[in-house]
């Protein structure tokens, strides 16, 4: 009777290791077996996903989606975050820590940016910037946020750590987004009515060049090696390409109806700019500045960003309270996540929770 009952607890006990892998991998390859449970255990850490933070204009809060990759992508909405009035657009902190949301809703007092904590997914501060605030960017070192304001013309300086305003900056007329460079030297802020770029000197927080570019600008987004700036024209279904060299336009590129926000590959090669009146978004080949691609997506697309590893590309679609993921190697939606609360707008990515492809 013992030997049978410990025979019925040795087989229990295998059963229980195969179903985990651990069994026939510990026992017959040892060293392969800590390889490919260790790249089991990445792909599961992977597959946990990225958290995608968007502001959602008429729900006064933002949407929290948690989504995944290959081999089926998707999201769910896990949080709902409270913020100010009408928020408008995000930007995350360098170190991932905080997520920036301007809130624009400067009829009801609002004005404000509020600070969430991405670990607690709870606001933990409001900052008083300028009326109707918009666009907002961080330095790379995360030491300053700069936000764009654009019922007062002017641009709110945040010290980050002390979270409080320390310089404002004049632009343009109705200044709508702010793009840093990657090595930290200058804001280039897009004003709707001037037709126009104003660069900022962070250095000293003043204008050192203006920049003409179509009508009523919009998004925009500076290359990662720094060396241009792409500028969503919103009034003339354009982009300017911008030499941040010598502050001069040296393309111009045909886009869909009512550009309004661009996001490129981490390697630079590839631009995908989300067209609020066609109802797709677009793909730029940088070194030629052609588009090559033209995909659908919900109803009138907003805000767009790519994934870290540049696999996916999240758009949210404003009108269809959705967000649209998109797979770069085929420029195919291959998931839509439905429920994104009322009139999402802009798409901020964090992969730190899982860690996204």
């Amino acid at each position: 009777m013992k030997v049978l009952l410990n025979k019925q607890i040795d087989r229990r006990r295998h059963e229980a290791e195969t179903r985990s892998g651990k069994w026939i991998l510990s026992n017959a390859f040892p060293s392969l077996a800590a390889c490919l449970l260790g790249a089991l255990g990445a792909t599961q850490s992977a597959a946990q996903g990225c958290d995608v933070y968007v502001p959602t204009h008429k729900s006064n809060s933002v949407s929290v989606v948690r989504t995944v990759g290959a081999p089926a992508p998707g999201g769910t909405v896990t949080n709902v975050i409270p913020v100010g009035i009408q928020p408008l657009s995000a930007a995350i902190s360098p170190d991932k820590a905080f997520v920036y949301v301007t809130n624009s809703g400067w009829v009801f007092g609002s004005n404000s940016v509020s600070v969430i904590d991405t670990t607690t997914y709870n606001v933990v501060a409001t900052i008083s910037v300028g009326n109707f605030p918009i666009g907002v960017a961080f330095t790379p070192n995360g030491a300053f946020a700069y936000v764009v304001n654009d019922g007062s013309n002017n641009v709110s300086v945040i010290d980050t750590a002390a979270r409080n305003v320390v310089s404002t900056v004049a632009v343009g007329t109705n200044p709508w987004g702010v793009a840093i460079t990657p090595d930290g030297a200058f804001a280039y802020v897009s004003n709707q009515a001037s037709n126009s770029v104003s660069v900022i000197s962070t250095a000293s927080n003043s204008v050192v060049a203006t920049v003409t570019v179509g009508a009523n600008p919009t998004g925009l987004s500076v290359t990662p090696n720094g060396a241009f700036v792409y500028v969503a024209n919103f009034g003339s279904n354009t982009i300017s390409v911008i030499s941040t060299t010598s502050n001069s336009v040296v393309a111009t590129i045909a886009a869909g109806t009512r550009p309004h926000a661009i996001a490129f590959t981490p390697n630079g090669a590839t631009a995908y700019v989300a067209n609020d009146g066609s109802n797709d978004v677009w793909v730029v080949d940088t070194a030629s500045n052609t588009v090559t691609a033209t995909i659908p997506v919900g109803n009138d697309p907003r805000g767009v960003a790519v994934t870290p590893m540049g696999r996916y590309v999240y758009v949210g679609n404003r009108f269809s309270d959705t967000l649209s993921i998109i797979d770069t190697s085929t420029n195919a939606v291959v998931a839509t996540v439905q429920g994104v609360s009322v009139f999402p707008e802009a798409v901020v990515i964090n992969d730190v929770p899982g860690g996204c492809n």
